[in-house]
């Protein structure tokens, strides 16, 4: 009786931690997030609709529908955040926190669809006092914010190489498609590492200074740097990246 009131609690407390990940992966922002970035895909389908060989057009249509649906990515990013952070806690107690609300808030509001189209030319140049440019450039240094941008950029368009391969074989191996993805990814943070704070700066525009000085002790610390590592993974595998 004992050993299964034991195995009974052991099972209990494995489940409490079950929900605490989903409950940071809620209050974090993932499903918002993924569901912007499915309103991108179906943009930028319509996008290659007139530069693509109508069968290739409709492979990349079939292709990036399959990958990027959304239940699909909620079940590869819920499996890689389990699966990358050890401890959950203290990243939840961030993100439901008043200052970490305001966080996910303006990451979902930068990534909403009419917010991209409207700063597509590009984002205003953002003035701040000296205090402020140098919480912005330790938050730089920390979130994986370069690195993930060129992994959105690119997602869709490993799918349309894929896609181009499957209906031309031969036309690029596995191992070429891969290294001129990895050269584009690397372009591309390099692009966005030359602008990253001012973006930064216009994203957390409506955090205090306060807050934001709260938002870089939190992504220092040990478990705001464990997050945040686990955080670049479960964004690659959410869309179907191999990490």
């Amino acid at each position: 009786m004992r050993y299964l009131l034991t195995f009974c609690l052991f099972i209990s407390s494995f489940n409490s931690f079950a929900d605490i990940y989903d409950s940071l992966y809620e209050k974090a922002g993932w499903p918002q997030q993924q569901a912007h970035f499915a309103s991108a895909v179906k943009h930028t389908q319509l996008r290659y609709q007139d530069t693509l060989p109508n069968v290739i057009y409709q492979a990349l249509v079939e292709n990036s529908n399959q990958r990027f649906a959304i239940e699909a990515m909620h079940q590869r990013g819920q499996k890689a955040l389990r699966q990358q952070l050890d401890n959950p806690t203290s990243a939840l107690e961030f993100f439901e926190s008043t200052t970490g609300r305001k966080v996910v808030a303006a990451e979902i509001a930068a990534s909403h669809p009419e917010q991209l189209n409207h700063y597509a030319a590009g984002l205003p140049l953002i003035h701040a006092e000296a205090t402020r440019r140098l919480l912005i450039r330790h938050l730089s240094q920390i979130l994986p914010a370069s690195q993930a941008g060129a992994d959105v950029s690119l997602a869709l368009g490993s799918v349309a190489a894929d896609s181009l391969s499957q209906m031309l074989p031969g036309l690029m191996s596995t191992e070429q498609t891969k290294a001129l993805l990895n050269t584009q990814r690397q372009r591309l943070i390099n692009e966005i590492d030359t602008h990253i704070d001012n973006t930064l700066l216009h994203i957390y525009r409506n955090l205090s200074d306060a807050e934001l000085e709260e938002f870089v002790n939190f992504a220092q610390s040990n478990a705001g740097q464990a997050y945040y590592q686990a955080a670049l993974k479960t964004l690659q595998a959410s869309l179907g990246e191999e990490t």
